[in-house]
C-alpha cells in the first residue's frame, strides 16, 4: 500500500452507523485498506439522498431491505490518500468523485455498456454494502473520478446527483429546441432542470405544489411552474416533447403523461409506489415512449465537464452542512421546504 507523506492513516475511523429505523450513532471502526485495483480516499463531502432517508425512516426502499446495521452516503467525494496493488502512485493526493457502484464486469449487462443493471452490483449504502458516512473508503480506482479545481468538495460529491439527471435527460433524447415538462422540484427535479437547459431544451416547466421548491426551480432555469394544486399541466402546457418525473408520485405521473406530443417520451426517475395506474389510451394512441431509469452509466465525464464548465450550478443546491455527530439532522432536513441537499462533511469536527 503505498500512502501520502503528508497524510496520517489512522487505524481507526469515525462512522456514522445506522443500527435500526430512527437509529444512528457515529462508531469506531477500522479504517480499511484498499486492495489490489483499489483506492483509499478520505472522504471529504457526502450529499444526503432521498434514499437515505427512506433507509433511515423505514429500513427499506423498495425491495432493498436493511436487515443489519448500515453505513448510509453515496453521493460523496474526496481525496485519494493511498493506493493498493497495481495502482498508480500518483494517484495519491488527487481529489476526487466516487462512482459508488461497482459492477461485477463480466455479466452480459456489463459487456454490453449497461453496467447499472449488473445482478452482482455492490453500490454504497445499499443493503449490505457500507456507504461513505464515515471518514474513509475504499473503491476500485476506475470508479475515483478526478476532478478539476474548479469543482468544490461538496460539488464533487454532488456529481453523483447530477448523473441521476443526466442519464434521465439522456433518456429522454433532449436536445436543441426540445420543449420539456418535469414534475418535482426537489434535488433531482432541480439538477434535471440545469441538465435540460445544458443541453439545448427552450421550454422547460416544472410541476411543484412546494411554493419554495417552485422558486428554486425557476431560479436554476425552469421557464415555467405549475401547483398541481390550482391547475393540471395541461392547462399550462400541450404537446410537450418529454416529460420527465422525478417525484415518483403516481397522481403527478398521471397528470403528466397527457402533455406528451405524438411519439413523445417519458422518463420514470422519481421511485414511489411498486404498481400504479397509466392512462393507456394516450400512451397507445400517440405511441409514446415510456421507460424507467436505474441510477446511470458511462455519465460521469459529461457530468464532471457540466460542472467544471458552470452550466450546471451544484455549490448552489448545498442548504446544510453537518458534522457526522449530526447525521440525523442532515437526514431530517427534507421537512424544511426549504432545504435542497444537505451534506455531511465527516472530517468536519466543529
Amino acid at each position: 500500500m503505498t500512502a501520502s507523506s503528508h497524510d496520517r492513516i489512522p487505524d481507526t475511523m469515525r462512522t456514522s452507523v445506522l443500527s435500526a429505523p430512527g437509529e444512528i450513532a457515529v462508531h469506531h471502526r477500522p479504517t480499511p485498506e484498499p486492495g489490489a485495483g483499489q483506492v483509499l480516499v478520505r472522504v471529504d463531502s457526502v450529499g444526503v439522498c432521498g434514499s437515505d432517508v427512506h433507509y433511515y425512516e423505514h429500513g427499506r426502499v423498495g425491495p432493498f431491505v436493511v436487515t443489519a446495521p448500515l453505513v448510509l452516503g453515496h453521493e460523496a467525494g474526496g481525496r485519494i490518500v493511498s493506493t493498493g496493488p497495481d495502482v498508480d502512485a500518483d494517484r495519491v493526493g488527487q481529489r476526487v468523485a466516487l462512482e459508488p457502484g461497482v459492477p461485477c464486469r463480466r455479466c452480459d449487462q456489463c459487456k454490453t455498456g449497461r453496467y447499472h443493471l449488473c445482478p452482482d452490483m455492490r453500490f454504497f449504502a445499499t443493503p449490505p454494502v457500507d456507504g461513505a458516512f464515515c471518514e474513509y473508503v475504499v473503491l476500485d480506482e476506475d470508479f475515483a473520478h478526478p476532478v478539476p479545481p474548479e469543482i468544490s468538495e461538496d460539488a464533487a460529491g454532488l456529481i453523483e446527483p447530477l448523473s441521476v439527471a443526466v442519464w434521465a435527460c439522456s433518456k429522454a433524447r433532449i436536445g436543441a429546441a426540445t420543449r420539456v415538462l418535469i414534475s418535482g422540484a426537489g434535488p433531482i427535479g432541480v439538477l434535471t432542470v440545469q441538465v435540460a437547459r445544458a443541453f439545448g431544451a427552450t421550454e422547460i416547466t416544472v410541476v411543484e405544489p412546494s411554493e419554495p421548491r417552485r422558486d428554486a426551480a425557476t431560479r436554476f432555469g425552469a421557464t415555467s411552474t405549475v401547483d398541481p394544486t390550482e391547475r393540471e399541466p395541461t392547462e399550462v402546457v400541450d404537446g410537450v416533447d418529454a416529460f420527465l418525473d422525478c417525484s415518483g408520485a403516481a397522481p403527478a405521473i398521471r397528470a403528466g403523461i397527457p402533455a406528451v406530443r405524438p411519439a413523445g417520451r417519458v422518463v420514470l426517475v422519481g421511485m414511489g409506489a411498486d404498481e400504479i395506474t397509466l392512462p393507456m389510451v394516450v400512451l397507445q394512441t400517440r405511441e409514446v415512449e415510456v421507460t424507467g431509469t436505474f441510477r446511470y452509466a458511462n455519465t460521469w465525464p459529461t457530468a464532471i465537464a457540466l460542472a467544471a464548465s458552470g452550466r450546471v450550478e451544484l455549490d448552489a443546491l448545498v442548504t446544510g452542512r453537518y458534522r457526522l455527530e449530526d447525521a440525523e439532522q442532515a437526514l431530517t432536513a427534507n421537512t424544511d421546504p426549504h432545504s435542497i441537499k444537505p451534506v455531511v462533511r465527516p472530517g468536519q469536527r466543529d
